[in-house]
C-alpha cells in the first residue's frame, strides 16, 4: 500500500500526466508504424499467393466504361485531372520538391531537417525499387493504361513515394507550427495529396488497388519511422548538451 500511495501521490500523478501529454505524439506514431507495417505484410502475403486477384479486378473494372474497358469512367476532364494529379507522385517532381526544400533548409542552417528529408526520400526510393524487383508483379492489361509505365507493379512507387515525401513535409511543417490547428492542417493536406496520387494510379489503369494500398502503408511506415528516429536522436542530443552545460565551469 505504501508503494501504491507513493506512485499515486498528486505530485507524481501530475508529472506522469505531463509526460504522457508531451510524448503522446511519439506513442501514436509508434502505434501507427506498427499497424502500417502489419497491414503491408498482410497485403504482400495475399498478393504473393494470388488471393487479391478477384478484389483487384472488381475494383479496376468498376472504374472502366461498360462498353470499352480501355477508357476510365466519367468525363474527359476528370481523366485529364487524374493525369495531372498522378504527376504529383512522379520521381521527377518529387525529386525537385525534395532538392528545393532541402536546399532551403541548408540556407536556413537547418542541417538536421535537410538530412531527415533526404534520408526519407532516398531510403523510400531504394525500398520501392527493391520490392518491385522482388515481387515482379505484372501491371493491369496494357490496353487499360492511360499513361506510360516501365517497371513492375507492386508496390506502387507513386503511392509510396508520395506518402513518404508529403507526410515528411507535413511533419516538418507541423514541427515548426505553433498551434495544433496548423499542425493538423499540414498533416491533413499531406494525407490528401497522398490519397489523390494513389487513387489516380488505379483510375488511370496502371496499378492494381492492392499495389496502391501497399504503397500507402509502406510509405507511411517509412516516413513516420524516420520521424521517430529523428525524434529519438534529437532528444539524445539535447540530453548530451544539457549534461555538458551542467558540467561546464
Amino acid at each position: 500500500m505504501r508503494l501504491v500511495r507513493h506512485y499515486l501521490a498528486p505530485a507524481r500523478l501530475r508529472t506522469a500526466l505531463a509526460f504522457a501529454r508531451r510524448e503522446i505524439g511519439a506513442a501514436a506514431a509508434l502505434l501507427f508504424v506498427g499497424v502500417a507495417g502489419l497491414v503491408f505484410l498482410h497485403i504482400a502475403e495475399e498478393v504473393g499467393e494470388g488471393d487479391t486477384r478477384g478484389f483487384d479486378t472488381t475494383v479496376l473494372m468498376a472504374l472502366r466504361q461498360a462498353g470499352d474497358a480501355s477508357l476510365p469512367v466519367v468525363p474527359k476532364w476528370l481523366r485529364i485531372a487524374a493525369g495531372d494529379m498522378t504527376a504529383l507522385g512522379s520521381v521527377t517532381l518529387l525529386s525537385l520538391i525534395v532538392l528545393g526544400t532541402a536546399g532551403l533548409f541548408l540556407v536556413l542552417k537547418r542541417r538536421r531537417e535537410a538530412a531527415w528529408l533526404v534520408l526519407a526520400a532516398s531510403g523510400g526510393t531504394a525500398i520501392s525499387q527493391v520490392l518491385k524487383q522482388v515481387f515482379n508483379r505484372e501491371r493491369p492489361p496494357l490496353f487499360m493504361h492511360a499513361v506510360e509505365v516501365m517497371n513492375p507493379s507492386f508496390p506502387s512507387g507513386h503511392a509510396m513515394l508520395s506518402a513518404v515525401i508529403y507526410l515528411t513535409l507535413g511533419a516538418l511543417v507541423a514541427r515548426f507550427a505553433r498551434t495544433r490547428r496548423v499542425k493538423a492542417y499540414a498533416m491533413a493536406w499531406a494525407a490528401l495529396l497522398t490519397v489523390l496520387v494513389g487513387c489516380s494510379r488505379v483510375y488511370l489503369g496502371v496499378h492494381w488497388p492492392t499495389d496502391v494500398l501497399a504503397g500507402w502503408c509502406l510509405g507511411a511506415f517509412w516516413a513516420i519511422g524516420v520521424w521517430l528516429l529523428a525524434w529519438v536522436l534529437e532528444r539524445r542530443w539535447k540530453g548530451h548538451a544539457a549534461t555538458a552545460a551542467q558540467g561546464a565551469p
